[in-house]
């Protein structure tokens, strides 16, 4: 399956600022698919403050795993 850009950006705010999605199906949501994941956690790595995607974590809306690899991709400063 494709991946579809402009579904990206949707799921991610689904996520990470709105929780109302979760990556994998849990808390009564579907998750999304999983050729998402990557894009999705990119998306949120570099558009959304370190402390948007620390909210996510503290309401349960992401799993430690999936906060640790989108932490890992938010670009580091020169």
């Amino acid at each position: 399956m494709a991946v579809l850009t402009f579904k990206v950006g949707i799921y991610a705010r689904n996520i990470y600022l709105y929780g109302n999605e979760r990556f994998t199906a849990r808390d009564g949501y579907k998750g999304i698919p999983e050729e998402y994941h990557p894009p999705v956690k990119e998306y949120a790595a570099t558009r959304f403050l370190r402390s948007e995607i620390d909210y996510a974590l503290g309401q349960g809306w992401i799993n430690q795993t999936e906060y640790d690899d989108t932490i890992a991709l938010i670009p580091t400063s020169v």
